[in-house]
């Protein structure tokens, strides 16, 4: 090989690095182009080995061309390189890149339980009426759960199987009744409370009882209350919480502390009559134990069961429905 046909060699070399390099898209393309064209057996590094062959006077000029093509094939091999990483790291902010105009990712919200739903529609109902919420405790004595009711001591309500004692004279309230004891108890007439709570009682778990559910009591007590205020809270109240188009009837009944005592009754002709609470204007023997003159004044209350009014409302026909954390159930509401 003479000077001539190494220069042609040398811009074959040229070309064949400007077709490869514009292939090579990433760092392990050029560094298989690095062994190519000058690693050992590159076709740079080849190209070296002709030089013992040319005669002396052309080695120098050989040498000058050999060198200007390796020098120039390495600097463009450095910047591919940069050219290279530079691309990647483009591409890699790029899919990293938030655009701050498009919409959020939607979280879906937690929901109200449906009973605390239907529990904080009834308060709000008796609130707009001007009565306060009152609380007691779920811990309660003998004294205010039964006695101070005019429950006596035979009643079945007290009995072991019944009611969930903690110890002697200490169970878990039945009712939220004694809440208000507590607070005629505590205050002067007029009294207007709604008393919510969970109360608890020895009832095995089937499609209509919990041994844990949640009641709300209202009680009103104040100069010249009869009947007929008690009738039209009732009314008022049915009106509100299940609109309109619903008829309401009240029959006799007994409760302990109440007397007279009636049940109170609902239904959308012409549906059947279905029961929703008990109610009766309070016993003279209950105002005289917490300090009131039943001569003085007069009180009605009644008491409703949320899970009750859930099940009506929305037509549910198991009570357990409300306590197995079903989201799919839950989720509806």
């Amino acid at each position: 090989m003479d000077l001539a046909e190494l220069a042609g060699r040398c811009e074959e070399v040229r070309k064949e690095w400007a077709r490869a390099s514009a292939a090579a898209h990433d760092p392990g393309a050029v560094e298989a182009l690095r062994v190519r064209f000058l690693g050992r057996k590159g076709l740079v590094t080849v190209l070296f080995d002709h030089l013992r062959a040319l005669p002396p006077a052309d080695r120098a000029e050989a040498g000058k061309l050999l060198n200007a093509l390796k020098g120039e094939i390495a600097a463009a091999l450095e910047g591919r390189l940069a050219a290279v990483a530079q691309a990647a790291a483009e591409a890699r902010l790029q899919a990293e890149r938030y655009d701050l105009t498009l919409p959020g990712t939607w979280r879906p919200l937690g929901r109200l339980h449906p009973l605390t739903q239907v529990r904080r529609e009834i308060e709000e109902i008796f609130l707009r009426m001007g009565f306060d919420i009152a609380t007691g405790p779920e811990v309660e004595t003998d004294y205010y759960n039964f006695e101070a009711l005019a429950i006596g001591p035979d009643h079945p309500a007290r009995d072991d199987w019944d009611s969930f004692y903690l110890a002697d004279g200490v169970l878990l309230r039945t009712h939220t009744s004694p809440v208000q004891i507590r607070v005629m108890k505590s205050q002067k007439p007029p009294v207007r409370i709604l008393c919510p709570g969970r109360c608890y009682r020895r009832d095995n778990p089937d499609a209509t009882h919990s041994p844990v559910f949640h009641q709300i009591e209202l009680l009103w007590v104040e100069k010249g209350l009869t009947m007929a205020h008690l009738k039209w809270i009732l009314e008022e109240f049915v009106r509100a919480f299940f609109g309109p188009g619903y008829e309401m009837r009240i029959s006799a009944d007994f409760f302990p502390f109440t007397e007279p005592s009636a049940q109170v009754h609902i239904r959308k002709p012409p549906g059947r009559w279905l029961e929703i609470m008990g109610a009766g204007m309070v016993d003279p023997a209950v105002l005289t134990e917490v300090g009131y003159d039943p001569e003085e004044v007069t009180g009605f209350a009644f008491g409703l069961g949320v899970e009750r009014m859930a099940m009506l409302r929305w037509g549910i026909e198991d009570i357990r429905l409300f306590y197995g954390n079903d989201v799919r159930f839950l989720s509806q509401f």
